[in-house]
């Protein structure tokens, strides 16, 4: 069977107010002319430090037809063009399209915490039931939304879509352009503090995800302090539902118990009534509680909970957000948890919990690598000196991070605990890859400007060469 074209010249055309050069039709959208897929339609956004209308001509080798807003240098005089007034606007335009067209049921997720992990669990459970559309990686932003939403077939069943910010006013045209028939907030925690007078103008900036909605449901941490700021913000919206989640025992998705392992748990909850014994296939408690946001959700969109329980054991984590190495050494080997795409108070709490959790090998250890947390604010100081405590609690044994804002924290840990402090995450990299031994586990936990992602490839570069299959 043929599959339908993603986007006509002819319909994208109506779409933005736009001209098309050509007829042409279109299997993707993208905005990248170094990762587009054959057949894409093209979008030259300009940015502050680029124009994607240099690139054109490139994206053309294997895009069906580029948006712009000029026709650009270096391309066939029958070039297929969809040329629009102003190409972001034109990509707002398709996003909107795509979201009137379906009869989707459409799920919108934002949080301090956690978003990106929830989104990408509730885009496995709902797969197994009907074809699904979730926001690629991060694509959270003022072009990340309208990108995700115009790769949306018009046969979609299941729309999921994460909503980022951090200012106030971000999420309200986002949640517009979504229409969530489901809002998630997996919690209210300090994130991006910088840009906010306070945790609760956090709270406000995150409510702001209710705007976009026409009834609807709500899903909310029942066990955060912001829960009743945020069921006030919906009810003002006039959302029609609102269910808690977490361990609190007046949560309506609520943790029963659960078993946890360093690979998963298994977990018994009750879901607006509805009793599931599961597993996520990911370690965590942070995991676990929002599972209950995840199976909350995919009942308010109209899916079977117990098929979506049963689905998240295939949860695996993504590169930064938790994925497991095992780096294989002489004698055994090194775990190494990647935790370098993010991280903020809340975030690194759940990460070092975590690691404290799970048993080394035979002569391993806990082994923490820490970058700074970015835009935290008048509160920096503070939240890097609190991991102090976490971290001589936790049972973890050897500590190394990087950066000026860790370096007093580091001079109070017991001298056994301290590995190696550095003044960013190349320097330290080195020296974390030469200390590690068979049996350790070790996390690799910061921001992304930060970039620990370096002590991470420099552990990977330690593991032996893969063994040649033998001949004959």
């Amino acid at each position: 069977m043929t599959q339908a074209p993603l986007w006509t010249s002819a319909e994208a055309a109506a779409a933005t107010g736009g001209r098309s050069t050509r007829d042409w039709t279109a299997s993707g959208v993208s905005i990248d002319s170094r990762t587009g897929n054959e057949g894409d339609l093209f979008v030259a956004l300009k940015g502050p430090n680029f124009d994607g209308h240099d690139f054109v001509a490139s994206a053309l080798a294997r895009a069906a037809a580029a948006m712009v807003s000029r026709v650009p240098g270096g391309v066939e005089e029958d070039a297929p063009l969809l040329i629009v007034d102003d190409t972001l606007d034109g990509l707002a335009a398709l996003g909107a399209a795509a979201r009137a067209r379906t009869r989707a049921r459409v799920a919108a997720v934002t949080g301090s915490v956690g978003k990106t992990g929830t989104k990408e669990a509730l885009k496995l459970a709902l797969s197994a039931q009907g074809a699904t559309t979730a926001s690629a990686a991060s694509l959270n932003n003022r072009w990340g939304v309208p990108l995700s939403l115009a790769r949306m077939p018009a046969d979609t069943r299941f729309g999921v879509f994460e909503v980022g910010m951090n200012h106030a006013g971000e999420i309200t045209p986002l949640s517009r352009l979504i229409r969530p028939d489901v809002a998630v907030i997996t919690t209210v925690a300090p994130a991006h503090t910088e840009f906010f007078p306070s945790l609760a103008a956090v709270a406000d900036a995150k409510a702001e995800i209710f705007l976009g909605m026409n009834g609807g449901t709500a899903v909310l941490n029942r066990d955060n302090p912001f829960f009743d700021r945020l069921t006030t913000a919906a009810r003002a919206a006039r959302v029609t539902e609102i269910i808690g989640f977490g361990a609190d025992r007046r949560a309506d998705a609520r943790l029963i118990g659960t078993r946890p392992g360093p690979e998963g748990s298994d977990i018994s909850a009750d879901i607006c009534g509805i009793r599931v014994d599961y597993r996520i296939g990911i370690a965590g408690r942070h995991h676990v509680i929002n599972s209950l946001a995840v199976l909350a959700a995919a009942r308010a969109l109209g899916a079977d909970v117990r098929r979506a329980a049963a689905a998240l054991a295939g949860l695996t984590a993504m590169a930064g957000r938790g994925r497991r190495h095992r780096i294989a050494m002489p004698g055994g080997a090194v775990t190494v948890i990647d935790e370098s795409y993010n991280a903020n108070p809340a975030s690194m709490r759940a990460a070092l919990e975590t690691l404290a959790a799970i048993t080394p090998g035979r002569g391993g250890r806990r082994i923490a690598v820490i970058g700074e947390m970015r835009e935290l604010g008048k509160g920096s100081a503070e939240a890097h000196a609190a991991l102090g405590a976490i971290l001589r609690s936790s049972g973890i044994d050897l500590v190394f991070t990087a950066g000026a804002a860790l370096a007093p924290m580091f001079a109070t840990l017991p001298e056994a605990m301290r590995g190696a402090h550095a003044d960013d995450s190349a320097t330290l990299a080195p020296l974390v890859a030469g200390t590690a031994r068979v049996g350790d586990v070790i996390t690799v936990k910061g921001s992304l400007a930060s970039r620990m992602k370096s002590v991470v490839d420099a552990l990977l570069a330690r593991g032996l060469p893969p063994r040649k299959a033998a001949n004959g």
